[in-house]
């Protein structure tokens, strides 16, 4: 995790022959209290909940090298299930010195958020997350479990911010907006041909019924549920075994990276380091792959969005609008389906997590979210046909000194089809995904100038048939995911560098099933110097513009925010629709 400019100086500035070293903006007073991310719906656009029940009101204060706050978890008796919608509410507020952070929540060891810490103000800030946590109401309905939350801070003479944290958790027990259901033709016709696969709950509808079971596969909770993996061979794994009633598996990844990968796409390769005689152990190139495998077979993977924290690039950007993800990291649904197969024996089975090129360090783990077919206490399933070649990798690399150009391209195209026999009768499931990477990074002038320019796009299909031959799920996701950073350094005298940033990167989500149609379109830029003296900023300007929009059938949301020094200096939202999906 970077503290304030981090590890900057070997991450977009030249790399120098020590060890990076941790810089310590002004400490002065906000100039805005309240601290954002921009997403959809805003708070002031949620409906009134049938009831709430805080379940976390606790101060992380030196709690590094301790256990995770931990406490018992119970639903509200005055608000029973089943719900139609429940929201997870974080709020958190800081004041004086401090670092940001990571953190988590988890429940029965099973993670339902991930987020990670604004930088405070001698004036002190507070910020707020809302997080739709339905899919775990399996969880959530639940009286035996215990909540746990992890967040290592540090506080000493130096260091003095404590990071006051409340959750909440809102319960609907009807939906708050309702609008007029006009189904797609093909939902009409599914419906009329497929009454049988009908009972199979979770499948068929727009919102997706929530899993039957949520298995964690995480680690014993002690220092956090999540696998610490410090290198490449590390593998973070559990056994579990599922009930051999199950027709739906759905892996639930979450991940986020710190240390010397907090920036890998940034990486140089390994040699450019030796041949110039660094220190850095901020190597082995630009390239990540997230994988999971079961039984030491890889059955899905994942490229990370390069979520950027409060501390990253430059720490001004992110006053007091952070940047995308950094308070409401993403996780990744891996369609397990066409793999029941190997797993429905009854017996146990090993589920595993690593990294591809990781170094230190990477915090993963995954919740197994399973259906089960009610009407039937033993499901058939077929081997699975599996067509996954390994991902085709090509680096280059050209350098002179400390001056070069490296650049790494990707692609993998993978398919896995599979069939269960339940009580509603045979039902396939073909699983189709594809991605392309490319990273380039380019030194000049001795080292002092650095751009890393990175493009990734990721398709997945999933087409579930029943019996009769009939679609029951038609899904299709399209996600990229640009990035661009330009920093060039100059020394002046005293000891003082200026360090110059050009910033920007884009999630682009497109979410398809059936007829039904979610977008997201959401772009962020900064720009902007920072004078540095050994571990302090001295001065600095920055600012940041960003346009998000949200579009489903029904509902339609953009804002474009501007925010320089600190400051908001402009912020429109619409819910009027431009563009019909």
């Amino acid at each position: 995790m970077t503290t304030f400019l981090c590890i900057l100086l070997l991450l977009f500035t030249p790399l120098s022959h020590s060890n990076p070293e941790r810089f310590i903006r002004p400490l002065r007073s906000g100039h805005h209290d309240e601290y954002f991310e921009v997403s959809y719906p805003p708070l002031s656009h949620e409906p009134t909940p049938s009831c709430s029940h805080r379940i976390i009101h606790h101060s992380f204060a030196h709690t590094i090298d301790s256990p995770p706050f931990t406490t018992p978890y119970m639903p509200p008796p005055r608000c029973p299930s089943p719900w139609s919608r429940v929201v997870l509410h974080f709020h958190a507020r800081c004041k004086g010195e401090q670092y940001d952070r990571i953190a988590a929540i988890w429940l029965g060891g099973a993670e339902l958020f991930r987020t990670s810490t604004a930088e405070p103000t001698e004036s002190g800030i507070f910020w707020t997350v809302r997080k739709d946590v339905t899919k775990y109401s399996f969880l959530l309905s639940r009286s035996d479990l215990d909540l746990t939350m992890m967040l290592e801070n540090v506080v000493n003479n130096e260091f003095t911010g404590v990071y006051h944290v409340t959750v909440t958790l809102l319960y609907y027990n009807e939906f708050a907006v309702k609008v007029p259901f006009v189904p797609c033709p093909e939902t009409l016709r599914s419906r009329s041909l497929s009454q049988e696969s009908s009972r199979l709950r979770g499948f068929g509808d727009m919102n997706e019924t929530p899993a039957d079971l949520i298995i964690p596969i995480s680690d014993d909770g002690k220092r956090g549920f999540w696998f610490k993996l410090e290198e490449e061979r590390d593998l973070g794994s559990r056994k579990i075994r599922i009930p051999q009633n199950t027709y739906r598996a759905v892996l639930e990844l979450y991940v986020s990276f710190h240390g010397n990968d907090e920036f890998w796409y940034s990486n140089p390769p390994n040699s450019y380091i030796t041949s110039n005689g660094l220190t850095t152990g901020r190597g082995n190139g630009a390239y990540r792959e997230v994988y999971v495998t079961i039984d030491g077979q890889v059955v899905g993977w994942e490229i990370p969005f390069p979520v950027i924290f409060a501390g990253g690039m430059n720490p001004l950007f992110w006053e007091p609008m952070v940047a995308i993800g950094a308070f409401n990291l993403p996780s990744y649904d891996i369609d397990l389906t066409p793999f029941l197969g190997k797993i429905l024996d009854g017996e146990e089975h090993v589920f595993g997590i690593g990294v591809v090129k990781g170094i230190s360090y990477w915090l993963v783990n995954a919740n197994l979210h399973l259906w089960v077919d009610r009407e039937s206490s033993l499901v058939h399933a077929s081997p699975v046909a599996h067509h996954s070649p390994e991902t085709s990798v090509e680096r280059q690399e050209e350098f002179i000194g400390l001056d070069g150009a490296f650049q790494v391209d990707a692609e993998k195209e993978t398919r896995a089809v599979g069939w269960v026999i339940t009580s509603a009768g045979n039902i396939s499931t073909t699983v189709s995904q594809g991605f392309s990477f490319t990273n380039f990074i380019k030194f000049q002038h001795n080292g002092t100038s650095k751009m890393v320019k990175q493009k990734f796009k990721a398709k997945k299909k999933v087409k579930v048939i029943d019996a009769r031959g009939e679609s029951i799920i038609r899904l299709k996701v399209k996600r990229r995911y640009p990035l661009r950073v330009i920093t060039s350094t100059k020394p002046f005298q005293d000891g003082i560098s200026r360090l110059v940033t050009d910033f920007s990167h884009s999630l682009r989500e497109k979410y398809i099933r059936g007829c039904f149609v979610n977008s997201i379109s959401n772009d962020q830029n900064s720009k902007g110097w920072m004078e540095v003296k050994g571990q302090s900023v001295v001065s600095g300007q920055a600012s940041t513009s960003q346009n998000y929009s949200y579009a489903d059938r029904f509902n339609c949301y953009a804002r474009n925010v501007a925010a320089t020094n600190g400051r908001v200096v402009a912020d429109n939202s619409t819910f009027v629709c431009e563009n019909s999906l």
